[in-house]
């Protein structure tokens, strides 16, 4: 998937800026999708040179313009072309994965701090889309278009859950091995 298509979703959802965009990655997309604001912009750039966007300049009290973008007639079909294509599973490149390879000819203890390093980073992931799963679950009848996003946040959940676990088995053996 490129990220065009993801943000051409995200316009299909409502026209936002630039800016907005980026944002919605960091807030809603983070557990399986990150871009960097200039990634955004640039990507942006390109879509409206492809008519698959276009920009509206929205003036501001006391702040430069914004360009609010919108979908296309050509960016539905794009994203629509898209979407009817098969998936197929991300290829994984993990280097934590490389360091357990090589662990029996390593020292243990750099090895353990590791996996107690990124069960922090996983918990803290978890921990923060526990918080959002809360809010969710707090809505007392959800649209449809919030259950489809709840469907991908618990997608979230379930990896960072995964990865805690693995963690966990990796240091249960290491512990046997001493």
């Amino acid at each position: 998937m490129a990220l065009a298509h993801t943000i051409l979703a995200l316009l299909a959802q409502h026209p936002d800026s630039g800016y907005d965009i980026s944002k919605r990655f960091d807030e809603g997309l983070s557990c399986y999708w990150k871009a960097t604001q200039q990634q955004v912009y640039r990507e942006l750039s390109k879509m409206e040179s492809q008519g698959w966007v276009s920009a509206e300049k929205v003036a501001q009290t006391g702040k430069p313009d914004k360009k609010v973008y919108h979908i296309t007639d050509v960016g539905w079909t794009t994203l629509t072309d898209w979407y009817a294509e098969p998936t197929e599973p991300t290829r994984m490149r993990e280097d934590l994965l490389v360091k357990v390879l090589i662990g029996h000819k390593m020292p243990r203890e750099l090895l353990r701090l590791e996996l107690h390093h990124r069960q922090a980073l996983h918990q803290a992931q978890l921990d923060h889309y526990h918080q959002i799963q809360e809010d969710f679950l707090s809505k007392p009848e959800p649209s449809t278009e919030l259950q489809f996003k709840y469907l991908t946040l618990k997608r979230g959940i379930a990896y960072e859950e995964a990865w805690l676990q693995w963690c966990e088995d990796v240091l249960t053996f290491i512990a046997s091995q001493d």
